[in-house]
C-alpha cells in the first residue's frame, strides 16, 4: 500500500479580502501560517513521512509546504515546484473583490464562470499576460501554454500532466510524496483519482490545511482516504466534501 498526502495552501491575504486570486502570486495570512504549522504538527503526531515533495510556484502553497516540513523536521527533503500545479488562472476576475463582481455582473454569471467545468471566465488583459509570460517563474512555461483564463476542465488537464509524468513514478518508486497546491488543482486530482464526473466536481471543496490522505493500491487505486486532525482521521459526516467554496461553517477542525 501506498500512501499519499493532499494539503491545500493555508488562508491566504486574498481569501481574507474574498478576492478570485487565481495566478496572483499574494501571501498567507498570520492564520494561514498557523493552519500551515498546525498541518505539520498534526502529520508528525500521526507518524507520517515523506521523501520528496511537489507544490506550485505561487509563495501561498510554496510556504505552506515549508512550514509543513519545518514543523515535521523533513526541510531536507527534494522539493519540486511546477506552474502546473497552479491555482487555476480566473483572467481578468483576478484581484477582484466577489461581491463586487457578482454585483456587476449578476449571481447567475458568476456562478457559470466559477462553477461550469467547461467556461471560462474573462480573459487577462493583453498587459497581465505579457507580465506573466515575462515573470521568471514562468520561463519553461512558453506563450503557448500561458493562459489567458482557465476553465476547471483546462486546470484539471494540466495538472494532470504533471501527476502522469512527474508524480506518478516517484509514488510508483515507493517514496512517500506531499503535494502542497489549490483549491483547484487539487479538485483536479482528487476527480482523477475518485473518478468523479465532471458534474460532480463543481461542488467538491478541497479545506486550507487539512491533510487529505489517500491509501493506494500497487496500480494507484484508491483504496480509501480521510482527512486527519489531531485526534486522527475525520469521520465521514464531518467533512464538507461538497459545498460552496465560500462557506467557511464547520472548518475550524482543528481546534
Amino acid at each position: 500500500m501506498k500512501k499519499l498526502v493532499l494539503i491545500r495552501h493555508g488562508e491566504s491575504q486574498y481569501n481574507l479580502e474574498n478576492r478570485f486570486t487565481g495566478w496572483t502570486d499574494v501571501d498567507l495570512t498570520d492564520d494561514g501560517y498557523n493552519e500551515a504549522r498546525k498541518a505539520g504538527a498534526v502529520l508528525k503526531k500521526h507518524g507520517f513521512g515523506f521523501d520528496v515533495a511537489y507544490t506550485s510556484v505561487l509563495k501561498r502553497a510554496v510556504r505552506t509546504l515549508w512550514i509543513t516540513l519545518h514543523e515535521m523536521d523533513l526541510v531536507w527533503i527534494p522539493v519540486h515546484k511546477s506552474w502546473r500545479l497552479n491555482e487555476r488562472h480566473y483572467g481578468g476576475l483576478q484581484g477582484l473583490d466577489k461581491d463586487e463582481v457578482t454585483e456587476k455582473f449578476g449571481e447567475e454569471q458568476v456562478h457559470e464562470w466559477r462553477r461550469s467545468a467547461d467556461i471560462r471566465p474573462p480573459e487577462i488583459s493583453e498587459e497581465g499576460h505579457r507580465g506573466n509570460l515575462s515573470d521568471p517563474k514562468y520561463a519553461s512555461v512558453g506563450e503557448a501554454n500561458m493562459p489567458f483564463a482557465e476553465s476547471l476542465l483546462d486546470t484539471e488537464k494540466r495538472a494532470l500532466v504533471y501527476w502522469h509524468e512527474e508524480i506518478v513514478p516517484t509514488i510508483r518508486d515507493n517514496q512517500r510524496v506531499i503535494i502542497s497546491a489549490h483549491g483547484n488543482t487539487l479538485r483536479a486530482l482528487v476527480k482523477y483519482l475518485d473518478d468523479i464526473p465532471d458534474d460532480g466536481i463543481v461542488s467538491l471543496n478541497i479545506p486550507n490545511s487539512i491533510p487529505l490522505v489517500y491509501e493506494l493500491d500497487d496500480d494507484l487505486k484508491p483504496i480509501r482516504h480521510y482527512y486527519l486532525d489531531d485526534e486522527g482521521e475525520v469521520p465521514h459526516d464531518r467533512i464538507p466534501r461538497h459545498m460552496d467554496l465560500d462557506d467557511r461553517e464547520n472548518w475550524d477542525w482543528m481546534g
